[in-house]
């Protein structure tokens, strides 16, 4: 049976093949990447070539601004594709507010439009749904009046609807891989400025990082000073000297003292031109225009703003300010270990100081000693020599200032021996491994510089020891500075700690033995034995050699003793023995 059509029915359905074919064709183009601004660019480029037009763009909606934003773009200027608009301006506005498709034969005529090309004469503007919300815009213009059908409004709301999956895959992908992007950046810069010791190293790290992380201008990183009054610049990265001159800023007036009080985020679209913002000659001086800052917290409190500077105006997304957030939070923390490292170089150098203090005064009691034994017999010399000359003999003031001037060494000598007399310790209970721990933590970097290698083998039911903190602390931080002294390549040093019993195990712990074990280089019989002994004898090609000196002193005033057990080539052995109640 023969059937035939009419001319026109044949011509719509060619027409209906031909477009179905061309959506097939666009298909496999536009599914052919992940990518969001290659595949917005690859949906605009087949739009403009379906209805022939001579330029495009598409713009979505920001969703942390509410403005249509154009994100690709085909025909159009630099400057043009700089131009954002409110929902309901421009022809593009009223179609992402409306969610309806506009078809304009005469741009001229429509008051809604915007020109953005002189050339533009017509216009086919279709809304972009992404499940069910209308997220963005396609704009086809032609340079020709009347350029678009029915037909062609027809094929490309086809189209759009068939880049709607293809906009929210790629939209999810692009949001994976941005967040992915900022925790792949967040581990890497936590790593680079927990890095840092230094206090003014971390600083510098941070703003270094934190500019590279978020792609800004410049950072700068502000710390409230100890009034907890002002905010001082302690740090930045790409600021210019106008910058880096400007004066403190009030945490009481200022637009970061609301951080720091209200101890949260605050992004400004364009300090320029905010009223808020101090130093506004400044941010123009140089070429900063969106802010966005984050308070420096830790432990409830905020010490202070870390502040990213774009050089155009942005709007800084959730995303990032969450990231800002996280990474202000790791600085704080890098803060802190470096101001606690600082601290323990204080203690470290105040023990040191101590420590030869300590030798001086030991060491001007020793000298006393010596010169008093002398002194004693010059002056036993110079009574039996009973030196009577006449009154008009000059001989006879010369023997008696020599007498004088006797008699006035010996009271120096008595007064040094007072001063000497004073060190002896003040007793109370001390907890032997808790000092051993505390000295771990203060050497734990100057053993490393120098790799050695610490163990800690500390008796749990060790008994608390009548003592004086502070010189066991020095006589404990004497025996390892001088274990690292023994070790210039490295080594292990071994602090052990355990209870010892005089009268028999069942009878309570009567004494403390710390013991400290290198392997170093070793001592030579000669050494050993004259290694405590006197701080004008030492043993050390080397340095002062009061160290040990000054443990076997301390040890002393405790009523207790040291020993030594040592071997050339295999490392040293010391021993504190020391009882419970001295």
């Amino acid at each position: 049976m023969n059937s035939s059509f009419p001319d026109s029915e044949v011509e719509v359905l060619k027409a209906r093949v031909k477009r179905l074919e061309a959506l097939q064709r666009v298909a496999k183009v536009i599914y052919s990447t992940l990518d969001l601004r290659d595949s917005l660019q690859r949906i605009l480029s087949e739009a403009v070539g379906l209805v022939n037009g001579s330029s495009g763009s598409v713009c979505l909606l920001n969703p942390t601004t509410g403005l249509l934003e154009i994100e690709a773009h085909h025909g159009l200027s630099a400057s043009a594709a700089q131009v954002r608009l409110r929902l309901g301006q421009g022809i593009t506005g009223w179609v992402a507010r409306s969610g309806q498709s506009v078809r304009v034969g005469d741009v001229a005529r429509d008051n809604r439009y915007i020109n953005l090309r002189p050339e533009v004469r017509s216009e086919l503007a279709l809304p972009l749904h992404v499940d069910g919300t209308v997220r963005g815009v396609l704009n086809v213009d032609s340079d020709r009046p009347e350029a678009f059908t029915a037909d062609d409004q027809q094929l490309l709301e086809d189209f759009a609807a068939l880049a709607e999956p293809v906009i929210r895959n790629t939209w999810i992908y692009e949001s994976a891989r941005q967040k992915a992007k900022l925790l792949e950046s967040l581990v890497s810069v936590g790593q680079v400025i927990n890095s840092s010791l230094s206090l003014d190293e971390a600083l510098r790290a941070i703003t270094r990082e934190a500019r590279t992380l978020i792609g800004a201008r410049m950072c700068s990183l502000m710390m409230v000073d100890e009034s907890g009054e002002w905010l001082d610049l302690r740090a930045h990265s790409g600021a210019g000297n106008v910058y880096v001159s400007k004066p403190r800023l009030s945490v009481s007036e200022s637009l970061l003292g609301i951080v720091i009080r209200r101890r949260k985020p605050i992004q400004v679209a364009d300090v320029r031109r905010s009223a808020r913002y101090q130093n506004i000659h400044v941010a123009k001086s140089e070429g900063l225009v969106s802010l966005l800052t984050v308070p420096l917290m830790y432990a409830g409190k905020a010490t202070g703003t870390l502040n990213i500077y774009t050089e155009r105006p942005h709007i800084f997304a959730d995303e990032e300010v969450r990231t800002l957030a996280a990474y202000a939070e790791l600085s704080a923390l890098a803060l802190e270990k470096a101001r606690l490292y600082e601290r323990t170089i204080a203690v470290e150098e105040a023990l040191r100081q101590s420590e030869r203090l300590s030798a001086l005064g030991l060491l001007a009691a020793e000298i006393a000693h010596e010169i008093r034994n002398p002194l004693t017999v010059m002056k036993m010399l110079h009574h039996s020599l009973d030196l009577n000359f006449d009154d008009d003999d000059p001989r006879r003031t010369d023997v008696r200032i020599m007498g004088e001037k006797m008699d006035h060494l010996n009271r120096i000598v008595d007064q040094v021996l007072d001063f000497a007399r004073r060190t002896e310790p003040s007793l109370e209970g001390v907890n032997v491994n808790q000092l051993l721990d505390d000295l771990a933590l203060l050497t734990r970097h100057k053993l490393k510089a120098h790799g050695v290698e610490l163990t800690r083998r500390l008796d749990k039911n060790l008994p608390t020891l009548m003592g004086d903190a502070t010189q066991l602390e020095q006589a404990f931080l004497n025996l390892t500075l001088n274990a690292v002294e023994a070790m210039p390549q490295g080594g292990r040093l071994t602090i052990c700690s355990r209870a010892f019993h005089m009268a028999g195990v069942s009878q309570p712990a009567s004494h403390v033995v710390v013991q400290f074990r290198d392997t170093g280089v070793g001592m030579t019989p000669d050494q050993q034995a004259r290694a405590f002994t006197s701080l004008l004898n030492t043993t050390k090609a080397r340095g002062t050699g009061i160290g040990l000196a000054i443990v076997a002193r301390v040890v002393e005033t405790h009523q207790g003793k040291v020993r030594v057990w040592s071997k050339l080539g295999l490392g040293s052995t010391i021993t504190l023995i020391m009882p419970v109640s001295p």
